[in-house]
């Protein structure tokens, strides 16, 4: 791999960086998990709660500010750093490889997923309620064996979307900047993006922002899980029918897909922080959620990360490609 310079060759060369860098970055994913001391995610959220304790008045004005000086500024930094390197290929696929591995979380999430999963297996309901907080932000103490199972594989659809397959459709558009903008964003919102009174106004531009940098990968999501999940036909149909019911603009199709493709039935009633929701019931038509289809979930999920990278290396690959052919 060489870089080129010419209007019309630099792009080709960018989209084999992110090619190299992204399969590796998935791969140590695979391999290690998330990085165990220093996660600069949790640095973020440790630097964007400083920001937030600083800026917050009950104003969805000031909650945009905060969105903007958090999301834009580390940004902005990983697009200095992104220049820095560009034009030196090992440079650039290590930085793309090292940012991937960072931003995504497929592995953390299935081994949360199984933990809660052996633990019902076991017949130990309260560990399994223990270790739900770590995936999802339900009250665990009213929920029964088939509740917590519901919750772990709702979770492992939505997170499949968040964690893995959001971060490559925007490392595909934006290489590192887009990568690190995302799970910025996503960050922001899983701290201020609630509907509690404090966090009502201020929380109002992350939550949107997470909506629309959720959008594509969601919409991919949904996709692959129908062609990964043995069944396309019925989880397509699950996802027309029942995902514009879910409150969420991007876990609907999501969840929808892998309730079809998994053949089984998502939603219904929950508990967030002592409140009480009454979602919509995505394909009704299928059986109630069983401890063994935590496992099911988990492996769907890793078999859509694999062809999230596919998608988004070869699209990446493309549109270079298209480019290189414009600027000749």
């Amino acid at each position: 791999m060489r870089a080129e310079y010419s209007a019309g060759r630099e792009v080709p060369a960018q989209g084999s960086v992110f090619a190299y860098g992204a399969a590796a970055g998935l791969l140590a994913d695979r391999l290690f998990g998330d990085p165990r001391r220093g996660h600069p995610v949790a640095a973020f959220g440790r630097a964007a709660g400083a920001v937030e304790r600083v800026l917050w008045r009950d104003h969805r004005g000031w909650g945009a500010l905060h969105a903007v000086v958090c999301a834009g500024g580390t940004a902005g930094a990983a697009a200095l750093v992104a220049r820095g390197v560009r034009g030196r290929d090992a440079a650039s696929v290590a930085l793309t490889a090292a940012v991937t591995w960072t931003v995504l979380g497929g592995t953390s999430l299935g081994r949360e997923a199984r933990a809660v999963g052996g633990a019902l297996a076991a017949g130990d309901v309260e560990v399994a309620r223990e270790r739900l907080p770590r995936l999802c932000g339900r009250d665990p103490e009213a929920l029964d064996e088939g509740q917590i199972a519901r919750a772990v594989v709702e979770s492992v659809a939505e997170n499949t979307s968040d964690a893995v397959v959001g971060a490559l459709v925007w490392g595909a558009l934006a290489g590192v900047p887009g990568l690190v903008a995302f799970r910025a964003v996503n960050t922001l919102d899983a701290m201020v993006g609630h509907r509690s009174p404090r966090l009502l106004r201020f929380g109002w531009a992350s939550a949107r922002l997470d909506d629309m940098a959720g959008w594509p990968g969601a919409r991919l999501t949904a996709v692959l899980a129908a062609v990964a999940g043995g069944a396309p036909a019925r989880a397509l149909e699950a996802v027309r029918r029942d995902a514009g019911r879910h409150p969420s603009p991007n876990a609907g199709p999501v969840e929808a897909a892998f309730a079809g493709a998994l053949g089984v039935r998502l939603g219904g009633t929950l508990a967030y922080g002592g409140r009480v929701e009454h979602r919509p019931v995505l394909n009704g038509g299928g059986r109630p959620v069983e401890v063994a289809d935590i496992e099911r979930a988990v492996r769907l999920s890793r078999r859509v990360g694999v062809l999230a990278l596919g998608v988004c290396v070869g699209g990446r690959l493309l549109a270079g490609h298209l480019l290189g052919r414009r600027g000749r």
